[in-house]
């Protein structure tokens, strides 16, 4: 069930389905939550509720005017989120940038994640930053060109395009190029250290054909840090739409270890 939430001054548009264990599904950049459809599904079925929100700014949720969209800040809309569900505790899953976010989650407030699963993230401060340098430069009287490059470049399946749908026009442009203006990779430089002493397990699964943050550059390296197995996927970067049956079987195991009346 769709519903739209405000929290503070920000207006979140989120998914909300299934009944047990409460997940809650991270997207990164440029992406919204419709990254996580064809995933949703298999994790219903296997018995959890799924909470699959747009991060503020991105898709159809709204940002307050001049705030700061950073991963930080994403990361305290979503736990007022949680309080503003009365979820005491969730399992986290996120993807690409959405992972700084969830790391954040994890370190302010770890009593309030069971477990953290990380899908072709980021490693300290390597965020793949050099490919969204030309978003980051965009100008914005040529905003409504943006979303046609974005398709162009990252393929054109029609899974993608439903992702993405959020950004065409001028409008949307506007919101890519403020989201990318806001990504900070400073926000989890030496974070490897405190996610460890917080206790939460974490799970790592990565695409083997990730063009962006590659499993040599990003994934075996977080894997390690974090004293964890390394899943690979048979996908690209965006995993949840490449393979989102491999995705669901990888993560349900991880996430079976969970009470399911917590």
């Amino acid at each position: 069930m769709a519903a739209s939430v405000q929290i503070e001054d920000a207006w979140i548009r989120l998914d909300d389905v299934g009944s047990g264990l409460p997940l809650l599904l991270l997207h990164g950049f440029p992406a919204t939550r419709r990254l996580w459809s064809s995933v949703t599904p298999h994790l219903v079925t296997a018995g959890f509720r799924v909470i699959v929100p747009d991060l503020v700014g991105y898709g159809e949720s709204d940002a307050p005017l001049g705030a700061r969209i950073d991963m930080a800040s994403q990361a305290n809309w979503m736990l007022r989120l949680l309080d503003h569900m009365m979820l005491p505790r969730v399992a986290l899953v996120a993807h690409d940038v959405g992972t700084a976010a969830a790391q954040l989650m994890v370190v302010s407030e770890p009593l309030r994640i069971h477990g953290l699963a990380m899908l072709d993230g980021v490693y300290e401060n390597e965020w793949a930053m050099e490919a969204i340098s030309s978003i980051q430069a965009w100008e914005p009287a040529e905003a409504h060109r943006l979303f046609p490059v974005l398709k162009r470049r990252l393929g054109k399946s029609e899974a993608l395009r439903e992702m993405l749908a959020a950004y065409e026009g001028e409008r949307g442009g506007l919101r890519l190029i403020r989201a990318s203006k806001d990504l900070d990779p400073r926000q989890t430089a030496g974070i490897g250290e405190r996610l460890r002493r917080t206790g939460v397990p974490v799970a790592v699964l990565w695409g083997e054909r990730d063009e962006f943050l590659s499993i040599e550059r990003a994934g075996q390296p977080l894997a390690e840090s974090l004293h964890t197995s390394l899943v690979r996927l048979p996908g690209g970067h965006f995993t949840p739409l490449d393979c989102p049956a491999e995705v669901a079987g990888a993560l349900c195991p991880f996430l079976a270890t969970f009470p399911r009346d917590a």
